[in-house]
């Protein structure tokens, strides 16, 4: 039985969850393998790149098949990079600052390879129609892996500046540990910073076919969001102007609560902005910053379920619900932001707020994160752990090629869609997946044809490793990120 909340003490269920939830970036890894972490992966992808003459084998497959998607890896690292920066005492505490770490550095190790000139960043790997009509192992593909970039005349803001945040969000983290590789990553942040702002554009009008796997609506909260990772990263002010100026009033939508995701940017970029009114900010009337303030609150009081404004989408079970394709993503995306909030009112030592007249206590936030990652983690109505690999009972027919198809299989591009269908459950577990969740009725339907609901990604792991992090034990954040 775990000791109270209150006496700092390490939740054993939350230290557990975490210690399965950061090995799923180890089965999405591609390139050469340094460990064997994950028994029945292996190196796969070594040659993409090679068209270009660029490494570029790193990197993450985002889901259950082997795309390379920058925008969403992107957002993978710039999660997780935030996770570290905020819990990585608590990852420490419990041996996963490490393991959390060397996955961030799979990733922007890619994104370094993949900026190889000021306004040229390769976006995706791998083309998904030809992609899709295959069912294999990532050790076993043979099909072409074309490349596709953005440039100047081909713009891509939005993934672009998602790259910028990742990267200067990264060089934080790094900043003690690896101080040359740290200043590496700014570099390459501020590039591609200035490479989004100045050539205005989606990558989705650039690439078309990406739109159909992961649109972009828009570019101006990346914007905004990169800006604020590089005001975190140089403390240099023409940053803050940039998001509390005019960029501000036309991306910011203040007043606006929404949900976080690998396309909506703006309720982490009210919080992270939030952060320096509270804790990093002598001028904490800044009315730019007080409207992200303002903002982030309102997406809080939509979280807290007595609160007057509490969003009314809501499961049986208690789950925030926004959609029917990946459930699991804005509801745990939301649980970090409120874990991470409160913590910034109980270190400030300023602990409540208000919502519409009605007082609520950072541990309010907190109930609401736990009530979440609970959720997640089988208290629901299916008594199903949705985190792959944690629990006695989960899912066993993951969306996921190298789960399904044995290690010891040979497989080409097609003569492996036998196990998809195969009615036994997979072969390998996919550590650490998370996987799209339940239906609103809290209901869930374990086939891997289910792709709305058994296949995870690597944006919701991130996420969710964030969430628990802020759960294993009181924490509170720290001060600066420097």
């Amino acid at each position: 039985m775990n000791k109270s909340d209150d006496d700092g003490a390490i939740q054993k269920k939350y230290s557990d969850a975490l210690n399965v939830a950061v090995q799923f970036f180890d089965v999405q890894k591609a390139g050469k393998l340094n460990e064997d972490k994950i028994t029945w992966r292996g190196d796969s992808a070594l040659e993409d790149g090679s068209t270009v003459k660029l490494d570029l084998s790193k990197g993450m497959y985002d889901a259950g098949d082997h795309m390379k998607f920058g925008f969403p890896m992107a957002f993978t690292a710039t999660v997780l990079s935030w996770s570290i920066l905020e819990y990585g005492d608590q990852m420490e505490a419990v041996n996963q600052l490490g393991t959390a770490q060397d996955s961030l550095k799979w990733i922007t190790d890619f994104l370094i390879h993949a900026h190889p000139s000021d306004n040229v960043l390769y976006v995706q790997v791998g083309d998904p129609v030809s992609d899709h009509k295959c069912w294999d192992r990532p050790e076993d593909m043979t099909e072409k892996r074309p490349v596709f970039q953005v440039n100047a005349s081909s713009p891509g803001s939005d993934v672009a500046a998602e790259a910028a945040a990742a990267l200067a969000s990264a060089s934080l983290v790094f900043k003690k540990k690896d101080s040359d590789y740290s200043s590496t990553l700014l570099k390459h942040a501020k590039q591609l910073f200035s490479f989004a702002d100045k050539y205005r554009g989606s990558y989705c009008d650039s690439i078309p076919g990406s739109a159909t796997y992961y649109n972009s609506t828009g570019y101006g909260d990346e914007l905004l969001w990169a800006a604020s990772w590089l005001y975190h990263a140089t403390g240099d002010r023409s940053y803050l102007q940039y998001v509390t100026g005019s960029n501000g009033n036309d991306f910011a939508d203040f007043g606006n609560p929404s949900w976080f995701s690998w396309d909506n940017k703006l309720p982490g970029i009210q919080v992270l902005l939030a952060r320096l009114t509270f804790l990093g900010e002598k001028d904490t009337s800044n009315s730019g910053l007080q409207q992200y303030r303002e903002t982030a609150e309102a997406v809080m009081c939509g979280l807290i379920p007595d609160s007057p404004t509490a969003t009314s989408s809501r499961t049986d079970g208690g789950l925030v619900w926004v959609s029917d394709w990946n459930a699991l993503q804005q509801p745990v995306a939301a649980a970090f932001l409120a874990s991470v909030y409160s913590d910034y009112l109980l270190t400030s030592g300023k602990r409540q707020f208000s919502c519409s007249g009605s007082t609520f206590k950072s541990s309010d936030l907190k109930k609401f994160a736990r009530s979440q990652a609970d959720y997640v983690l089988g208290d629901n109505p299916m008594k199903l752990s949705y985190l792959v690999g944690y629990g006695d009972k989960y899912p066993q027919f993951v969306h996921h090629r190298g789960a399904s198809i044995p290690a010891d299989a040979s497989t080409g591009c097609s003569d492996g869609w036998k196990w998809l269908s195969s009615t036994d459950p997979n072969p390998n577990v996919a550590m650490g997946a998370l996987v799209g969740g339940p239906f609103k009725n809290d209901s869930y339907v374990d086939d891997r044809n289910n792709t709305m609901q058994t296949e995870p990604s690597t944006y919701n792991s991130a996420a969710m490793v964030g969430l628990l992090s802020g759960l294993v034990t009181t924490s509170s954040v720290v001060q600066s990120f420097n």
